[in-house]
């Protein structure tokens, strides 16, 4: 792994071309490998990555409106319609008209649903953990930032902001992950 990942590439020195591709190569290996047991389990109610977004993230903050959740997805109303349809018919997301503004829809997991997302999370979960503690040091902090700055520099105080209320809310149901 010496020669994927130098101590050089670490410290913030500038990368080679070569280097580069090799870290994007890598990140198309590990997404490919990252997805691949959610994919499964997903597979097998005829789901597929959208419905695992939905169930995520729906379940990291209960209550959220449609709108919020297509601002999140980014994807479309009638694409976001379609998956919320079927997870919906299938007792995995309910939703709810909102307490002050009628017209709001606010979506919510249903224990089946809740179920769900943990178990697609499992595998994701134990895998990061066993990738931060083979890389010892201060793994997980350095995943952290270079995921961060992966974002669009303009989406990058929303996501913080999401991060941060998401983990709230997880720790107020005593959420483990």
């Amino acid at each position: 792994m010496a020669d994927i990942i130098s101590a050089q590439d670490l410290s913030g020195g500038r990368l080679s071309d070569q280097d580069t591709v090799a870290l994007i190569e890598l990140l198309f290996f590990a997404y490919r490998d990252f997805v691949s047991d959610p994919d499964e389990i997903l597979s097998q109610f005829g789901f597929g990555r959208a419905h695992h977004r939905v169930v995520h993230f729906v379940g990291r903050d209960p209550g959220m409106t449609v709108q919020q959740l297509l601002d999140l997805l980014r994807i479309t109303k009638q694409s976001l319609g379609r998956v919320l349809k079927e997870l919906i018919d299938k007792g995995y997301v309910f939703q709810k008209e909102g307490e002050s503004d009628r017209r709001q829809r606010l979506l919510y997991l249903t224990a089946k649903g809740e179920e769900l997302r943990l178990r697609l999370m499992l595998p994701q979960a134990e895998r990061i953990r066993r990738a931060v503690a083979q890389s010892g040091g201060d793994a997980a902090q350095l995943y952290r930032k270079i995921l961060y700055h992966m974002v669009n520099p303009e989406n990058r105080e929303s996501v913080r902001d999401w991060i941060e209320r998401a983990a709230a809310i997880g720790e107020e149901s005593g959420e483990h992950g």
